[in-house]
């Protein structure tokens, strides 16, 4: 019994170390929330279950790395370019002329920009009627020489204008065999049809303006439209019609194209398009610039912007009247003759005296070399003698005379200014 009872006294710390283990083993596999809540704690050891447990050391972690906040400031909008304010609409009068635009979408944007023009100008209204992927070459589409006339039937136009053929760079259909952009069947059916468009306008009896196309970016499309603008040209002055060339306004000293150039006020402005085919609101306003002046020689007196015909006409100003001639006080002119060299006696028509018939101080000067007399005490008086007084000398020694210049007598007889060298 006593046996019994020694060893089990002997177990007991064993079984009491083993429980220790466990419990410490649990708490570290399962820290408790306020544990858990802790950043960083000390792992448990046997020496807190004989020496007590110990206050937790609690590391810290490192602070966090201090960033200063800086305050940038907000970005300035870019500068915009001022827009100037659009022009007021003017009703248009019931009688108002017709400006009748036909072409293909660049002649859309000719009737843009003249739409500006004449935005002020009760007595125009620019009407158009383009077609915008229409051309000379696909016929088949849209036929201009025949849809002009009729076309002219129903807007009665004052005057037409002209801007087609930017489409036109493609095969073309000539007897039912495909012709290449510019050969020489392409050429031949290409002149007819444009001959062929200027007389249908021509026939209708409203004088035209046909302008002509720009340069594009494709280096091949701007060679091509100067054949272009070629047939154009010859089209136009076959009816004794106007050609507006406005290839300068678009290219630069050497010819080439431009995106960016000056508006009709010099200013630098984009003109075309990213495509470089299109025409923007700036380039279209340069194109109907160029056609202003042709029109004000069909229109006259309409082009006045807020004049109407029927307003009669302001009254004379007093440098409008006309001047009275016979009360204009004339100045006779001078005679170019002048015998003395020193400002005209005498007025053109007089009658010449014997004195004249001599030959004057002018001609005596320019033929034979003989200067006029000159005045007595002027400095370019070389006829005077000159006599020079001999320095005073001391007492001692005699003094010494020179020998005056000749008598003014020896002179008498020559000219004066000429000194004859002995």
């Amino acid at each position: 019994m006593a046996g019994g009872v020694f060893a089990t006294s002997r177990r007991l710390p064993l079984l009491i170390l083993a429980f220790a283990v466990l419990v410490g083993g649990i708490a570290v596999a399962y820290p408790t929330v306020s544990a858990a809540q802790e950043a960083v704690r000390r792992p448990w050891t046997l020496r807190d279950l004989f020496f007590g447990s110990r206050k937790s050391e609690r590391v810290e972690p490192p602070p966090p790395p201090v960033t200063t906040k800086t305050r940038t400031r907000p970005s300035q909008p870019a500068a915009r370019r001022p827009v100037a304010p659009a022009a007021p609409v003017v009703p248009k009068a019931d009688e108002a002329k017709v400006v009748l635009v036909i072409g293909d979408f660049l002649g859309n944007g000719l009737a843009e920009g003249l739409e500006q023009v004449y935005a002020e100008n009760p007595n125009i209204r620019v009407v158009s009627r383009t077609s915008g992927s229409s051309g000379f070459v696909r016929d088949d589409f849209y036929d201009w020489p025949a849809e002009a006339p009729r076309v002219i039937a129903a807007e009665k136009p004052a005057a037409i204008i002209v801007m087609l053929g930017a489409n036109d760079r493609q095969q073309m259909s000539v007897k039912g065999s495909r012709e290449a952009v510019l050969s020489d069947a392409w050429k031949a059916e290409y002149q007819a049809r444009t001959e062929k468009l200027a007389r249908a306008l021509s026939q209708s009896g409203v004088p035209f303006v046909w302008v002509g196309v720009p340069s594009f970016k494709p280096p091949s499309m701007l060679r091509d439209m100067l054949d272009f603008n070629d047939f154009y040209r010859a089209a136009a002055e076959g009816t004794r019609a106007e050609f507006v060339d406005i290839w300068d306004g678009f290219v630069d000293e050497a010819g080439a194209y431009i995106q960016t150039g000056p508006d009709i006020n010099g200013q630098p402005v984009r003109l075309r398009a990213d495509d470089g085919i299109n025409l923007t609101a700036a380039g279209k306003r340069k194109v109907a610039f160029y056609a202003e002046k042709p029109l004000a020689k069909l229109l006259g007196d309409l082009v006045a912007p807020g004049v109407s015909a029927a307003m009669p006409a302001a009254p004379l100003t007093d440098a409008d009247k006309p001047v009275d001639v016979d009360s204009i006080v004339r100045t006779a002119p001078i005679s170019l003759r002048d015998p003395e060299l020193d400002g005209g006696k005498e007025l053109l028509g007089a009658s010449v005296t014997a004195k004249h018939e001599a030959r004057s101080a002018g001609e005596r000067l320019l033929v034979d070399g003989i200067a006029p007399a000159s005045v007595p005490g002027r400095a370019d008086n070389f006829g005077v003698p000159v006599v020079i007084a001999a320095p005073v000398a001391p007492a001692s020694e005699s003094t010494t005379s020179i020998t005056p210049a000749a008598p003014a007598a020896e002179f008498a007889d020559r000219p004066s200014g000429r000194r004859e060298i002995r």
